[in-house]
């Protein structure tokens, strides 16, 4: 006897549902709702509010931050030229840092409960309802611990004197995309860079999923051979 497929109820908070969904969930999550009023995600009022974020709290709270790692920068000797350099690595390796990210975190492929839960708070949700401006930027809260491991590998890489610098760097790298995240979707660029950006994104939600991952650049996209075709981007389908 062949269960019954389950059904989500999107006038119920989603998060505990979607899990249900096991190998189904994959193709119901990639097929997107164009809405401006998002979902409710948590029957709890505190834990739905940390899920909605203004886009610009993120150059407010973390721009600050940007500022006191260059200054230390600057405090251990570096001249303003070699902390220039520094934020320029540190940017450069962000934008390697988003594209892994999006392509094999945010993106992979889950059919548990559990892995299903996750994978939607993670980045299912953004791809259920790609126009809710509240969860178009990550929360604050989650970026903080996302922050220790980054911090980490820059450490890994950098010597003492250089770590703060680009760390900054990249940290800038992280603000740079979520803004232009959020502007890729809700803003009306007239020219390039920004309106081929915004094609090349929006074909990334409504048409081929499975490529063009890159947010603030296409650099990694090309050179992991995760380009779309330039007739798939030029063809507007949303």
């Amino acid at each position: 006897m062949v269960a019954e497929a389950f059904t989500v109820d999107l006038n119920k908070p989603l998060v505990f549902q979607v899990g249900h969904l096991g190998d189904q969930y994959q193709e119901w999550v990639h097929q997107p709702i164009v809405s401006k009023e998002g979902p409710r995600l948590f029957g709890n009022d505190a834990l739905e509010f940390l899920t909605r974020t203004e886009w610009w709290a993120i150059p407010l709270i973390w721009l600050p931050v940007v500022c006191w790692c260059l200054s230390k920068s600057v405090q251990t000797g570096h001249t303003l030229s070699e902390v220039a350099l520094m934020v320029v690595f540190g940017i450069c390796l962000w934008t390697l840092i988003e594209y892994i990210m999006h392509r094999f975190l945010f993106h992979i492929n889950t059919k548990s409960y559990w892995a299903n839960t996750a994978h939607y708070l993670l980045h299912g949700i953004h791809h259920k309802h790609p126009t809710d401006g509240l969860r178009l930027v990550f929360p604050p809260a989650a970026a903080a611990i996302l922050c220790f491991p980054f911090w980490n590998l820059i450490r890994l890489i950098t010597t003492p004197t250089t770590t703060h610098g680009v760390f900054g760097g990249g940290l800038l790298g992280y603000v740079m995309y979520d803004c232009t995240h959020y502007y890729l979707h809700h803003g009306q660029p007239s020219s390039d860079p920004g309106k081929h950006l915004k094609k090349y994104h929006l074909n990334h939600h409504f048409r081929i999923q499975n490529k063009g991952f890159g947010i603030t650049s296409t650099l990694w996209d090309h050179v992991f051979g995760t380009l779309p075709s330039a007739k798939i981007i030029d063809k507007k389908s949303y």
